[in-house]
């Protein structure tokens, strides 16, 4: 049994093409049972090879549903006939998504999806992440290597419509990104930890003018640097405030900043660390510059790189 796609007046709204359009270049040919090349199954007889747990009797005949109609029930069962998001990948917009448009609306006369959102392909080195290529991976083969936040940093970097380009070199340059973020937030305590957000603020309100704007993360980033900059500009309590509060919304920042920027050196003693620290202040002390430069060379063979302020000296991995 087929949908005749012709009998749906707003079939193709969703991609934006007409009918025609989306013929052009067709070289099936016209099966038995359609009426139009771009018409779908609801419902495949069943064969005598079919396997018993893959065919139901129904009106139509034994058999099973097609692949279109099996999405409709799912999310008609599960969600209800009319829901908010509909999500699923760039080639999924036509024609599967058109489809199920076409079917659910068709039976209940109500809008499907309040909004679609399509996401870009991961790529691998500027290359199509596949099996074949053997460029494919897991999460948790990442995982392995980078933090989670880092993952997650790396990801809203790109507009969730655009292709993710993974490579070590873009996963090591966002892992350097967001050190940068949580440097200005171990130079000066937060105020306001947890206070609700006020949207009227210069940097809220840009904020949330690109997430408002199809999702628009890397925009939203863009604003956490503005006021990591201006953090480290006027030491503002109220602005690292703010720059947590909004990395939290992407799930950002919500870490120890020194215990993010220490991570990565490998066997450390803090007390040792500590020490060393006291001693190069005491040579400092004593003009003993050689020994100062001497011990912080020495701490930075070992990955351990010495901050220098006013209120002391911290230290952190090197990048």
């Amino acid at each position: 049994m087929n949908y005749a796609v012709r009998r749906f007046p707003g079939y193709g709204k969703l991609s934006g093409k007409s009918l025609d359009e989306l013929r052009a270049g067709e070289r099936v040919a016209v099966s038995d049972g359609k009426q139009d090349p771009l018409d779908f199954v609801l419902w495949k007889s069943a064969k005598p090879e079919d396997p018993p747990q893959a065919r139901w009797d129904s009106a139509y005949g034994t058999g099973r549903p097609g692949w279109h109609i099996e999405c409709s029930a799912m999310s008609c069962a599960t969600l209800g006939e009319s829901f908010d998001i509909h999500g699923g990948g760039a080639d999924l917009q036509f024609p599967h998504h058109e489809n199920e448009i076409a079917q659910s609306e068709g039976a209940t006369g109500k809008p499907l999806a309040r909004l679609w959102m399509h996401n870009g392909f991961v790529r691998v080195d500027d290359e199509k992440m596949s099996k074949s290529l053997g460029n494919f991976f897991t999460i948790r083969d990442v995982l392995q290597r980078y933090g989670a936040e880092t993952v997650r940093f790396f990801i809203v970097r790109t507009h969730y419509r655009s292709a993710l380009n993974y490579s070590d070199a873009h996963l090591d340059d966002a892992r350097q990104a967001l050190r940068r973020l949580y440097t200005a937030l171990s130079l000066v305590h937060p105020a306001d930890d947890g206070a609700a957000i006020d949207w009227a603020a210069p940097h809220a309100a840009r904020f949330k003018a690109a997430m408002d704007e199809d999702f628009g993360t890397p925009g939203a980033v863009a604003v956490l640097f503005e006021l990591a900059g201006a953090v480290n500009k006027t030491r503002a309590p109220d602005l690292a405030g703010q720059l947590k509060a909004l990395g939290g919304i992407l799930g950002l920042l919500q870490g120890d900043p020194e215990a993010f920027l220490q991570a990565g050196v490998e066997a450390v003693d803090t007390d040792e660390i500590q020490a060393r620290i006291a001693a190069r202040a005491a040579a400092k002390a004593a003009r003993n510059f050689a020994e100062a430069d001497r011990i912080r060379d020495a701490l930075l063979a070992r990955g351990i790189v010495l901050k220098d302020s006013a209120a002391g000296t911290t230290w952190e991995a090197a990048p």
